[in-house]
């Protein structure tokens, strides 16, 4: 079973992925934070040069319902040598969602199938989507595997909620389930891998799938691909050399030292269970003004547990 790492906007950049790659490793794809604009712009353009993922299989992530802004970046993706592009029909941000993009384009699926249609009749690359299962009612699901079934997709990534559920609400695998006695493309699971056990009891519900993928689960603890493939972990040594790269990387990438600090803090509303961060190591952390203050209050945080 391979495993893939989801794509967090402003989280999973190339800074970091190849950081995890680097010291913990286990992922066989990496998926980009979505390319919405046909004009990349310089922060895109880093994100998916080749350059800067080497020794890794590298997915790029397109948010858009426009068919001539995909097929405009997607050249440009083959320009830089990529074989496979994914679509995003998963956001369920209420911004993108208004705009009819992510997990919004499910509720137009007329819509839906004529870009389909097109791109896959235009685009050179392999096409993968990541989706969720409908904005409403479970009862859409039915008619977006109707959909999908129609085309040649590389893969189909599905995240079993509807849009309405955000991350919090319990999970649908027998809308998983479905997908998996409907279609005859692969599929690949995503939603709430967190722990071994929670993987174990996901592979009782539905029938063995060739692929998963984790997101948030792997910011929170970088040791998870391990623990899915063994079951255990090493003693963890490698986090306060994983956290430095990081932030090196991203002090030599940003302009000024604030979206620095800004970009670490968001990590470590994530790494802080990992490294058992208390709550008072927390607040000074999200208290810190400058960079400086910052390096200061990590110096005295015991990376190992």
């Amino acid at each position: 079973m391979q495993i893939y790492l989801a794509p967090m906007e402003g989280l999973t950049t190339f800074i970091y992925r190849n950081a995890f790659n680097r010291f913990y490793g286990g992922i066989d794809k990496y998926f980009t934070p979505f390319l919405a604009n046909k004009n990349l712009s310089h922060k895109d353009i880093n994100d998916v040069m080749p350059e800067h993922n080497k020794g890794m299989t590298v997915v790029p992530q397109i948010l858009t319902n426009q068919a001539d802004v995909f097929l405009s970046i997607a050249s440009k993706l083959t320009d830089y040598g990529y074989p496979e592009v994914n679509l995003n029909l998963g956001c369920p941000s209420g911004t993108v969602v208004a705009r009819k993009r992510g997990a919004g384009f499910l509720s137009v699926p007329d819509s839906l199938d004529a870009f389909l249609s097109e791109i896959f009749d235009k685009c050179p690359l392999d096409i993968s989507i990541k989706t969720r299962i409908g904005i409403e009612s479970l009862d859409e699901w039915v008619n977006l595997l109707a959909i999908f079934a129609k085309y040649p997709l590389k893969e189909l990534i599905i995240h079993p909620r509807l849009q309405k559920e955000f991350y919090k609400k319990p999970l649908h695998p027998e809308a998983f389930h479905t997908a998996q006695n409907t279609l005859s493309i692969p599929l690949c699971y995503n939603g709430d891998i967190t722990s071994f056990e929670s993987l174990a009891a996901l592979m009782a519900q539905i029938a063995p799938v060739p692929a998963i993928m984790i997101g948030r689960g792997a910011l929170s603890n970088p040791q998870l691909p391990m623990l899915l493939r063994n079951g255990s972990t090493t003693p963890n040594t490698a986090c306060r050399a994983f956290h430095d790269e990081i932030l090196a990387g991203y002090t030599e990438l940003m302009s000024g030292s604030q979206p620095v600090l800004f970009r670490m803090k968001e990590l470590w509303s994530y790494m802080r269970c990992y490294v058992n961060l208390s709550d008072k190591q927390m607040k000074k952390i999200q208290k810190a003004k400058s960079l400086e203050e910052y390096k200061a209050i990590i110096r005295n945080i015991n990376f190992s547990r």
